[in-house]
């Protein structure tokens, strides 16, 4: 039987381009989501373009933010955020969340049409795909990046369209299932 020390020694350095490296993994397609908190009264949110399913049992999702994220000290301290997973409809929601140059607090909701979760006193964004309601579980540093998990404690879906973000740009999806091979 093979050891983690084993393997780790047994490694040998790898010789690519970091830049050929980060071009390839742009094309990994993800849901585009606006994360949001209700902090001391006032809404914050922010985009994430990669947010996923970690454990079934239980229900935790995973969301990647950049290191030392003021969203991640946010849901902390309030112990609960939502993942509004965005329609192909909204990539303006998705460009708004992410400029930093817009206004803090309830100002960068104005215009936008949501209700406030009565667990997490979070917006949910009308129009998303669907809204996870998650208590804070914890948060991790990962490299240039922390990454929040989030216990599930509600979820609702709509059957609408898909926001992705693809190579670094948005795309509004259209899925259809994938062709299954002929029997031969």
């Amino acid at each position: 039987m093979t050891t983690v020390t084993e393997v780790r020694t047994a490694r040998r350095a790898v010789r690519q381009d970091p830049e050929q490296r980060r071009r390839a993994l742009y094309h990994l397609a993800s849901p585009v989501s606006v994360l949001t908190v209700g902090h001391e009264g006032a809404a914050h949110g922010t985009t994430a373009s990669t947010v996923t399913l970690v454990s079934r049992k239980p229900l935790l999702v995973g969301v990647v933010l950049r290191a030392d994220s003021s969203f991640a000290r946010l849901a902390a301290a309030e112990g609960r955020f939502a993942i509004n997973v965005l329609s192909a409809e909204q990539a303006d929601v998705a460009r708004h969340f992410a400029d930093s140059g817009r206004p803090d607090g309830p100002e960068q909701f104005a215009g936008l049409a949501w209700t406030s979760d009565s667990y997490a006193h979070a917006p949910l964004i009308a129009g998303a795909l669907a809204h996870y309601t998650c208590r804070f579980h914890s948060a991790h540093p990962a490299g240039d990046s922390e990454l929040l998990l989030g216990h599930v404690v509600r979820a609702t879906a709509d059957e609408v369209p898909p926001l992705f973000s693809y190579a670094g740009a948005l795309f509004a999806g259209s899925l259809r299932p994938a062709k299954e091979a002929s029997a031969s």
